[in-house]
């Protein structure tokens, strides 16, 4: 029987399919394995299925064992892990695409609306019982006619589109390339990203994590926005140049901003912490139960279907 290491603690019907599938090392406690550790554990493993929060990085793949075939992130991303790493070493990187769309979708929307509505002041007012009605009270923005910028319009993209159409608002999006009428359904391109920001009433960030997207949103981008635009981001938190965004919005030249990413999470920039006009969410984008069930099944998948095929259709490298 082929053995695995699990570096997290995955839901319990998953854990059950990995036992009986192979004789698998589990994280019972949900440790957060050092690199030393998921070298040590894995020294005598054919396959890792690991987690985002793993930084499985040249250094640490460079050290794995021989034995180490394939690494099935627990992830629609993959960038925790060196690729190319990976490659010159003959192991299989696979993600698991597909299966968060919708709920990621949701969350997306859940920072528009939060951001938008002033949601994080009106939480606090809630709580303290010490608001007072008034015709301006927490006056915020409407969805209704207003133009979301998509940045990155893949399937998580499109499901956003397709539940901010439903709000009344107008997409525009940028991409790496232009979208087939079916799939842009009548949404604005923009060939580059100046060209987006600086129509987007709203942005919502929905690109991969890669070299040419770290810290895309930053102090000379955050000029092409309209003054007072909103900026979520639901994808990785390295798209944002943290102090550049602290400073637009103590300056009010960005209305509000919404994030379920970090960088360096779980650890937050200090000066998101007190700023009323930042909504913040614990990296919730796949929280449910079907979507975590679902991703966990899929990188078993991708990890059997390997084993059993010597190559899998999820692989990225």
């Amino acid at each position: 029987m082929k053995k695995i290491l699990v570096t997290r603690k995955l839901l319990k019907s998953n854990e059950e399919r990995i036992l009986k599938l192979w004789n698998a090392k589990l994280n019972l406690n949900d440790e957060m394995y050092s690199n030393k550790k998921l070298i040590d554990l894995s020294i005598d493993c054919e396959g890792i299925l690991s987690s985002i929060t793993d930084a499985i990085d040249e250094n640490v793949i460079n050290k794995l064992s021989n034995k180490v075939k394939i690494i099935s992130n627990f992830a629609v991303g993959f960038g925790n892990i060196d690729i190319d790493a990976a490659r010159k070493r003959n192991i299989v990187v696979t993600n698991t695409p597909d299966v968060l769309t919708d709920a990621t979708a949701e969350i997306a929307m859940l920072l528009i609306l939060g951001a938008s509505r002033r949601a994080t002041e009106g939480i606090k007012k809630a709580r303290e019982k010490n608001w007072k009605w008034s015709a301006d009270f927490l006056i915020g923005k409407q969805l209704s006619g207003s133009r979301l910028g998509i940045l990155g319009m893949g399937r998580i993209g499109r499901a956003v589109a397709k539940r901010a159409r439903a709000f009344g608002m107008e997409i525009h999006y940028h991409n790496r390339k232009k979208l087939s009428p079916d799939l842009e359904l009548k949404a604005t391109y923009h060939q580059n990203v100046r060209s987006l920001f600086s129509v987007s009433d709203i942005l919502s960030i929905n690109c991969p994590a890669t070299k040419q997207t770290k810290d895309i949103i930053n102090k000379e981008s955050l000029e092409y926005f309209p003054k007072d635009a909103i900026i979520v981001n639901s994808a990785r938190g390295d798209m944002i140049e943290d102090d550049a965004m602290i400073k637009a919005l103590k300056d009010k030249k960005i209305y509000a901003l919404g994030l379920d990413v970090y960088k360096g999470e779980p650890q937050i920039n200090a000066g998101y912490l007190n700023l009323p006009n930042v909504f913040l969410l614990p990296h919730l984008g796949s929280a449910t139960k079907k979507t975590r069930t679902d991703m966990a099944d899929l990188a078993i998948d991708n990890i059997k279907e390997y084993f059993d095929t010597g190559n899998c259709k999820n692989k990225v490298n």
